[in-house]
């Protein structure tokens, strides 16, 4: 089963036109379970992508599909309609969104970050987000850790809640923007390890990364972004091995 489908993916900033096109059309389909990576040029419409995909963006033209369901909109009489505000974001939640800055509210410990949306956006009591906070933070390896506030914690451990925040909500979808440029290069390691045990997992992702070498070792398939246009797709090692399309060649040359 398909867990994201994009068909004809098209994302304007400005008068269409005239405008700055992003996107171009963009078809691309990420099976339930695969870990899906997309490389490239900055500029080339990675992160937009994934922002589409979760409606932080509102796509120009084109059609996002989680599990079979259209996002965004209500298609009636072959018309599209926009959803409300409300349905919009209770779509949003099936997806969890890890940025390059780490977003943690320096007001509240670890624990407290990862509590916070199931205790406001699901319900949660706080005795048991509390409980799921703690197992969550095990699972990314900062057990112990719970009561520390933002600015005790590293880079690469901050980076760790905030994945653990996105999982707290149960997200169908895990999606990752560039998640290790803004650390320092010895603590790139630990947020790739526990990516990587979210794809053993099973855990349905994509990623945007300029970690050729983590993008060879994790992804089920690889994608090459440019100018807005999904230029070349494939199994991640023998796109990097033998690429087809003179443009992934040439990128490939200076990043490898």
């Amino acid at each position: 089963m398909n867990a994201v489908v994009l068909q004809g993916i098209h994302k304007f900033y400005g008068p269409s036109g005239t405008g700055v096109h992003a996107l171009r059309g963009i078809d691309l389909t990420i099976a339930k379970g695969e870990v899906c990576v997309a490389i490239g040029p900055s500029g080339s419409g990675k992160s937009t992508l994934l922002r589409c995909i979760n409606q932080l963006e509102t796509v120009s033209a084109g059609r996002v599909y989680l599990d079979g369901e259209l996002q965004g909109y209500t298609e009636r009489e072959g018309r599209f309609h926009p959803l409300p505000p409300a349905k919009v974001a209770a779509q949003r939640r099936r997806t969890g969104m890890v940025f390059q800055r780490f977003n943690l509210f320096p007001h509240m410990t670890a624990a407290q970050n990862i509590m916070e949306g199931p205790v406001q956006v699901k319900g949660l009591r706080r005795s048991e987000a509390r409980e799921m906070a703690l197992a969550l933070l095990a699972r990314v390896g900062l057990q112990g850790l719970h009561d520390r506030y933002p600015n005790q914690l590293s880079g690469g451990q901050q980076q760790r809640v905030a994945i653990a925040r996105a999982l707290a909500m149960e997200p169908g979808v895990m999606l990752f923007d560039e998640p290790t440029s803004a650390l320092d290069p010895e603590l790139v390691g630990e947020v790739l390890d526990v990516i990587k045990d979210l794809a053993r997992s099973g855990m349905t992702m994509m990623l945007v990364t300029h970690e050729i070498g983590f993008a060879r070792e994790v992804a089920d398939h690889l994608v090459f972004m440019d100018q807005g246009t999904l230029v070349e797709s494939g199994p991640p090692r023998e796109l990097l091995a033998n690429p087809q399309n003179p443009r992934t060649r040439a990128f490939l040359s200076k990043v490898l």
